[in-house]
């Protein structure tokens, strides 16, 4: 027998007994709720003229273009006239127009400095002119605008906060907007956050219950009042409250939809604006466009400087000793044409002073005579020269072939020309490995269930596939067929209570359960034929959501016989080996970096109340349940697998479950209510909520997925090293698992000695530096390193550096190695370390053996 549970987003908790009265041993949380005028902003829903009534937001256009008609000649000139030899060759063309120290043409003087400048100014114009257009284009596309109780289309510059407005499926989010219906009864929609995070895994967004009733597709009439945080910066955290006939509704950062997003996988959306324009986090992350030097160019103006002195000196030098020979020929100088002090002629201009300034006049102009005949000292052909150079390379670099990808059909593009030079002095490369070293497709691989491993011998044949499509009942195929354990596959389908048996049912369990993946069932069926039985209907299934993991995991319990093939925000649905099993979804505690692991609390058909936990295995081990002599060698077992895997180079969770009482979720629902309604350290009051129940776990088992190197990786870093090039490389694995991808991607080799930095304190860090430092006889003189360092796998906007965190590092040449050892050196560096080494204290022996 089914049971239905109400739509409720997986992130909040609405029961059906809010009114119980809370029994004196639940936590009460003391804190203000409520957002007042002057601490954040206030948002009339449908009502942008009241919103707006005190001009406190702005309007929806925005602009990343640096110049205007208007400021473009004076603010371009004075950005190029930084460039020291600029203002040196204006002054040398200033000179040449005064009579006396014309030495050429006084327009002819002008020509190199203002080609120079005319050739910047026409590359740096081109440059803004792309941003304008880039600008108008999005300024005004169109969106629907709910308008005298009719969507009707509107410019996005003209949007203002308070509008309701109404996406389509595969337009982009013009504004920062609250969530108020989806055409998904159960409020949820589909985004894609490409342009904001770049990744183009589809995320969940949720609107509330008590505002999806009140929306239609064609008409809406709701008002109420959004009290929300001002604008910030912080795209993964929105904290608010929607006050809606009479009642107080929180809201968080699943309710809310950014601008930049693209609507995927859902008809329609209607949201009101809480934040536009500038004011939204997309464009409060875009820093204004930067005027960008080269180093060559930074170099050039410190030159520039030195031989300007040294320029200045010998003019000075010139000019004293000109006024020496001036006064020591004082009386000689009636009889030189150029210093004659009087017309000696009779007329009109006899006794008048004839181009004779006197002695200091006569000096200055010396020195200023000096500087136009010694300035080509400073050649401005140089600087013509760069530019051409710099014109000549962005076309050859836009135009090569070997640039160009025909996957995407894109090429190179140069978006600054100022800066071509550098890319022949990079020193150092930064990277993330999870989709920039690797393909971001997870494959599950390898299972460790009641302190069993599984998965050494897997099947991915048509035969085995299909035999266990059959046996299991299954009527789901995959868009990608994920290889199966045939020995698992007989655990599961055994009709048995041993321990193992329940316990290889609850892992798979939490796996098709405890997440947020998004089934996407095909509307056609495939036919199917196998040995053991005449043609059948088999219906496809895809999975979306936000994490790759949570997909593979998700797919390998469908490959096994748990697949998830609903979610409403109220429950899940399984197909259990052919059984349908509809699952109310009660809580939801979303992974963060901090407690570093997800659980989901479930009412079952039989009135049980479970609690799913998966994470990682630093923080799941410490909240089992206290052991016994069977849990305690299961624990050893699981956690000897785990190692195996990390060797392996997979990516490992731990997964576990408990019950829950009656008294123990009546509290946790309090808890969490108190917690999710609150605008103040909502986070931290809901990591003490999950504390609450993630405790006293059994141990199911734990996973290993593997994520692939991408093609021509190992290479790429290979010639990197060669090149003399710093790789530096984050991830957020185990220490094993980093070592195992820094040796197949070629930043490793089996011939290093590694030093190993793994203190809990900066006692132990400093002393375990210095040992480092004097077995191998390290000198920063003589150390060149090349650097893996991982960071742990968070949710992103979190810089936190975490207790998992490793960081390895090896150089490409090491002068000072133990004796008699020839083999280079490998640094790993825990997470908890890099923290002590990073600090000023501790900085100087980090120097020795880490590259800064």
């Amino acid at each position: 027998m089914e049971r239905n549970a109400p739509n409720i987003p997986p992130s909040e908790t609405s029961h059906s007994h809010r009114s119980r009265v809370r029994p004196k041993s639940s936590v009460q949380f003391d804190d203000n709720t409520l957002i007042h005028d002057h601490s954040g902003n206030v948002i009339y829903v449908n009502d942008p003229t009241k919103t707006n009534e005190k001009y406190e937001f702005c309007g929806n256009d925005i602009r990343t273009s640096r110049y205007t008609l208007l400021n473009f000649l004076p603010k371009n000139l004075f950005i190029q006239f930084h460039r020291v030899a600029y203002l040196y060759f204006l002054a040398i063309a200033a000179l040449n127009q005064l009579p006396p120290l014309a030495v050429f043409g006084r327009t002819v003087s002008l020509f190199p400095l203002l080609f120079v400048l005319c050739v910047t100014a026409i590359k740096d114009a081109y440059e803004d002119w792309r941003r304008h257009r880039s600008d108008c284009y999005e300024n005004n596309r169109e969106c629907l605008v709910l308008q005298s109780a009719q969507f009707r289309s509107k410019r996005w510059k003209n949007v203002q906060a308070g509008d309701v407005i109404k996406i389509l499926a595969d337009e982009m989010i013009p504004a920062d907007m609250v969530l108020l219906g989806t055409s998904d009864p159960s409020g949820v929609a589909y985004i894609q956050t490409m342009n904001l995070d770049g990744e183009s895994n589809l995320k969940t967004r949720f609107a509330k219950q008590e505002t999806v009733s009140a929306f239609s597709q064609d008409a809406c009439a709701v008002s109420g009042v959004i009290r929300c945080e001002p604008p910030n910066r912080n795209i993964y955290e929105f904290t608010a409250t929607m006050e809606l006939n009479g009642h107080k509704i929180p809201l968080n950062q699943s309710n809310i939809v950014l601008r930049g997003c693209m609507l995927k996988n859902t008809d329609w959306i209607i949201g009101v604006v809480v934040y536009a324009g500038q004011q939204t986090k997309a464009m409060l992350n875009s820093a204004a466009s930067p005027s960008k030097r080269s180093k060559l160019e930074s170099y050039m103006n410190r030159e520039t400087l030195w031989l300007s002195v040294f320029l200045f000196i010998m003019c000075a030098v010139v000019s004293l000793g000109m006024g020496r020979w001036l006064v020591r020929h004082d009386h000689e100088l009636d009889t030189l044409p150029y210093y004659r002090k009087k017309f000696f002629n009779k007329g009109p201009n006899e006794g008048r002073k004839y181009r004779y300034y006197g002695i200091p006049m006569e000096t200055f102009f010396s020195f200023l005579s000096s500087i136009i005949v010694f300035q080509i000292m400073i050649p401005i052909s140089l600087y013509i020269t760069m530019e051409l150079v710099r014109l000549g390379q962005s076309y050859f670099m836009i135009e090569d072939k070997d640039m160009y990808d025909s996957k995407s059909g894109s090429r190179f593009q140069c978006r600054s020309f100022n800066i071509n030079e550098d890319l022949g002095q990079i020193r150092y490369v930064f990277s993330d490995k999870t989709g920039t070293l690797t393909e971001n497709k997870m494959e599950f691989q390898r299972a460790s269930i009641h302190g069993k491993s599984y998965g050494s011998s897997l099947h991915t044949d048509d035969e085995s596939t299909e035999a266990a499509a059959n046996n299991s009942k299954r009527k789901w195929k995959l868009k990608s067929e994920t290889p199966v354990d045939s020995e698992l596959m007989a655990l599961l389908r055994k009709d048995s209570n041993l321990d193992e048996r329940i316990a290889a049912h609850e892992f798979f369990l939490t796996l098709a359960a405890c997440n947020t993946v998004i089934p996407i069932i095909s509307s056609g069926k495939v036919s199917s034929c196998g040995k053991a039985e005449s043609n059948h209907e088999i219906e496809g299934i895809d999975y979306q959501g936000e994490s790759p993991d949570e997909q593979a995991l998700v797919s390998a319990a469908s490959a096994y016989g748990y697949t998830l093939f609903e979610r409403t925000s109220g429950n899940v649905v399984l197909d259990v080996n052919g059984e349908k099993l509809r699952l109310d979804v009660l809580g939801l505690h979303e992974f963060d970096s901090v407690r570093k692991r997800m659980s989901v609390i479930l009412r079952f058909p039989d009135n049980v109340v479970k609690v799913l936990v998966k994470g990682a295995d630093s923080s799941m081990f410490s909240i089992l349940a206290p052991d016994t002599e069977g849990n305690n060698g299961i624990q050893h077992d699981t956690q000897s697998h785990l190692s195996e895997y990390s060797m392996e180079g997979l990516r490992t969770l731990v997964v576990g479950s408990r019950d829950l009482s009656d008294a123990e979720f009546e509290e946790w629902q309090n808890m969490y209510e108190d917690a999710s309604t609150s605008l103040t350290d909502r986070a931290a009051k809901l990591r003490q909520t999950a504390a609450l129940i993630e405790c006293n776990l059994k141990l199911l088992g734990a996973t290993g997925i593997e994520d692939k190197l991408q093609e021509g990786v190992p290479e790429a870093i290979e010639s990197m090293r060669q090149a003399g090039i710093k790789v530096w490389v984050l991830t957020g694995d185990k220490q094993e698992t980093a070592i195992s991808i820094g040796l197949s991607c070629k930043l490793l080799s089996r011939d290093m000695q590694k030093i190993i930095i793994n203190g809990t304190s900066e006692v132990e860090c400093r002393k375990l530096l210095t040992d480092a430092i004097a077995k191998y006889g390290l000198k920063s003189s003589s150390i060149e390193h090349q650097n893996l360092k991982c960071k742990t796998d968070s949710r992103p906007g979190c810089p936190d550096i975490h207790d998992n965190t490793k960081s390895l590092g090896l150089p490409k040449s090491n002068a000072g190695k133990k004796e008699g050892t020839t083999a280079p050196l490998a640094l790993i560096i825990d997470g908890t370390s890099l923290v002590y080494i990073l600090e000023k204290e501790l900085e100087s022996e980090a120097r020795l053996t880490l590259l800064t």
